[in-house]
């Protein structure tokens, strides 16, 4: 568990911190000083008159003194900061602030986005939940990531699989940025619901590993919703790939990620890693290939 190693308290102070020193005066609107600052970026003060809340109240924020901010605080305070979207989410989970479900976020595949994963083919595509765990994909994203169907249910996590499962891990170009997504996207998640144990226990996990636990300590959530991917395949070669998350207005706590080639060296690799998919199918339509967690297909 991560009680005692992460605090919500502590990394609104960290991040609220981390904003403030990174954004200039002009950034924010203000008439820049002469006189050489002491500090960068903002001072506690212009923070305080931008949201129109008192300096002692952001100075007890930053030091981490206990403070649960409102929902005015928290926008105002998102705005003063010019915070992106990600980061103003982030912002409003650390706050414990925003809507929550009653009953907790679903683990359950949704039967419409799980039709709309295999319909997504020959183009990867998988389901996510809240904490991202795998809970549908097509037999293109298998081909081309890992075939999830080897993997223990419970190890069966997006997050998990590419910080710390070692081939998939080594199949991408660029590892560094793939464990500073990775820990973003713990940082939202985990901001969103903390309440989820199978979500701290997994942020344990992965915190055990030392570049992840370097990168946590940095207050960054740069995610958006697309991005770009290059990996290693062991018998395509390397693939570029632009993938786009789509979330469902209906079942907010999942998430389909899907990827398309990004060049034509790429789009025919998938091409051929498709038709091998479907041929293996039709051989042994019985077997793995293509396996829905949700309906066992």
């Amino acid at each position: 568990m991560i009680t005692g190693t992460v605090d919500a308290t502590r990394e609104l102070a960290v991040f609220l911190r981390a904003r403030r020193e990174g954004l200039s005066p002009q950034d924010a609107g203000l008439p820049p000083r002469r006189r050489t600052r002491r500090t960068p970026g903002l001072r506690r003060e212009e923070v305080a008159e931008l949201a129109g809340i008192s300096i002692d109240y952001v100075v007890r924020l930053e030091q981490a003194r206990g403070l649960r901010p409102s929902t005015e605080v928290v926008e105002a305070l998102a705005r003063a900061l010019r915070l992106a979207p990600d980061e103003r989410a982030y912002l409003f989970g650390l706050s414990r602030r925003g809507p929550r479900e009653p009953d907790g976020p679903t683990t359950t595949a949704a039967p419409a986005l799980v039709r709309l994963v295999a319909d997504l083919s020959p183009r990867p595509a998988m389901l996510l939940n809240h904490r991202y765990d795998i809970l549908d994909w097509n037999g293109a994203m298998a081909g081309l990531m890992l075939d999830f169907a080897t993997v223990a249910p419970a190890q069966r996590n997006a997050v998990r699989l590419c910080l710390l499962h070692p081939r998939l891990r080594e199949s991408y170009m660029d590892q560094e940025q793939v464990v500073r997504e990775g820990v973003a996207h713990l940082r939202l998640a985990w901001a969103k619901h903390p309440e989820d144990p199978g979500l701290r226990a997994l942020i344990a996990e992965c915190l055990a590993r030392e570049d992840v636990a370097r990168w946590w300590s940095e207050p960054d959530v740069p995610l958006s919703g697309r991005g770009h991917k290059v990996i290693r395949h062991p018998d395509l070669g390397t693939i570029a790939t632009d993938f786009e998350v789509l979330a469902p207005l209906h079942d907010p706590d999942q998430v389909v990620v899907v990827h398309r080639a990004a060049d034509e060296r790429s789009r025919v690799a998938l091409e051929r890693l498709g038709a091998a998919r479907s041929a293996a199918a039709s051989v042994d339509p019985g077997g793995t290939v293509g396996v829905s967690a949700a309906t066992g297909r």
